[in-house]
């Protein structure tokens, strides 16, 4: 029987050219019998996806904004769905415009820009690491004197865990803000008129084991969808994590402390609607508010949930904003967890193998290597990028943790160191 509608429409879905996540929301529409128009910075590299496309200049928000709007009123449009960070205030801004269910522009921007999301959580007194903001051409030995340690500094408009490093003492943070204004000076062309782009975020090292919440707000109330266990340390000097398992073996009342301060942060920052993806941290002296995005959680680990009898997040996502039926969203009761595969060292993939040895670990439900022959691998804090995802299932998170653990030690990762390039 199948036990999903088929209705008509039509919805936009914002991807780059990098996204790991046109296959599942393509999936999700196809589903539910949505037509779909992929917009994209890059046509070619999502032409297996295409219905009706639609080529955006992300360099020029102005612009693919006004295009998205112009495209909306030639052609019937029942939503607009951003997949990351980089799409989330274009959606919101043409949203806007359109009338269509949307975050605020004001919002979208502050969960893509550290410096205003703390400086409205510090504002709204959610738990959260104490900070300060500088320019990139600041003297770091100055700020260094001024600084408590241990510290963690960040670039203010990127993502995940790129550019994100532990200092504990002075020369640790001149190392770390050299290694950051590097990676400032490469990525900051895409924002030339945006001042954050050349800031760093320093703020206080929060201790204690981490975690992530996977919900999705409605008239801005949250509903908490998973929280996902992170147990290997996070305690730096890189972020760089790897597996993740849900339920959380966390005490219940911990818990709803967690969904707690997520909503009230999701709120201080004016999100109402659509998928959050939260980044907390517990210690002795409670739950802290670390990062919140207004997006689904990234890479391939959405396989990682599963709703009702059998609805995927991507789906999940796809009714609230055609506004169909949600009223089996509960998770599936078995442990589930992903286990994101780091980068070993920089250099050239050369080769993978131990999959299929991998694969057959009791509980693995999947290897996928995404990372490609000849591919150029950069690890944290400079890269951003996995070599791929490990999937399994159990009836406990400590099952599903071994399993994933298991699995691993059977890849093996063969990269080449990379030549510099002589010139004549």
């Amino acid at each position: 029987m199948n036990i999903h509608n088929k209705p008509s429409g039509r919805l936009i879905i914002l991807m780059p050219e990098s996204t790991y996540r046109a296959e599942p929301f393509i999936e999700a529409a196809k589903l539910l019998g949505l037509e779909v128009v992929i917009a994209s910075d890059r046509c070619h590299a999502l032409a297996d996806f295409w219905r009706v496309p639609l080529a955006l200049s992300f360099q020029d928000p102005a612009r693919a904004v006004a295009e998205i709007v112009t495209y909306v009123r030639e052609h019937q449009v029942d939503a607009i769905i951003p997949v990351d960070d980089r799409t989330t205030e274009l959606a919101a801004s043409a949203c806007q415009i359109l009338s269509l269910p949307h975050n605020t522009p004001e919002a979208a921007q502050a969960a893509n820009n550290k410096r205003i999301m703390r400086e409205l959580l510090l504002k709204s007194e959610v738990p959260s690491p104490a900070f300060k903001v500088v320019d990139v051409s600041d003297d770091p030995a100055a700020i260094a004197r001024l600084t408590t340690f241990p510290c963690v500094l960040k670039p203010l408009l990127l993502s995940g865990s790129r550019g994100v490093i532990r200092a504990d003492t002075v020369p640790q943070f001149l190392e770390a803000h050299h290694r950051i204004s590097g990676i400032i000076d490469k990525t900051r062309a895409g924002r030339p008129d945006e001042p954050d782009a050349a800031r760093i975020l320093i703020e206080q090292y929060i201790p204690g084991c981490e975690i992530a919440l996977e919900g999705i707000l409605s008239n801005g109330s949250l509903h908490v969808l998973a929280v996902f266990d992170k147990p290997d340390p996070l305690e730096g000097p890189f972020f760089e994590e790897t597996i993740y398992v849900t339920p959380s073996l966390l005490p219940k009342a911990v818990l709803q402390d967690v969904a707690n301060i997520t909503e009230s942060a999701t709120q201080a920052m004016g999100l109402q609607v659509g998928p959050v993806h939260a980044e907390l941290r517990i210690n002795e002296e409670g739950v802290w508010l670390i990062e919140v995005a207004g997006r689904s959680i990234g890479g391939l680990c959405s396989r990682t949930l599963q709703f009702g009898l059998g609805m995927t997040l991507e789906e999940l996502i796809l009714r609230q904003a055609c506004n169909l039926d949600l009223t089996d969203i509960e998770r599936q009761d078995h442990a589930a967890g992903v286990m994101m595969l780091p980068v070993p060292g920089a250099g050239i993939l050369r080769s993978v193998s131990g999959q299929k040895r991998a694969s057959s670990v009791a509980g693995i439900e999947d290897v996928v290597i995404t990372a490609r022959h000849g591919d150029t691998l950069v690890p944290l804090p400079e890269g951003s990028s996995y070599l791929g995802f490990i999937f399994a299932r159990g009836d406990t998170p400590q099952y599903v943790d071994r399993a994933l653990r298991l699995a691993y030690r059977e890849l093996k990762f063969h990269v080449a160191e990379q030549l510099p390039v002589l010139s004549n």
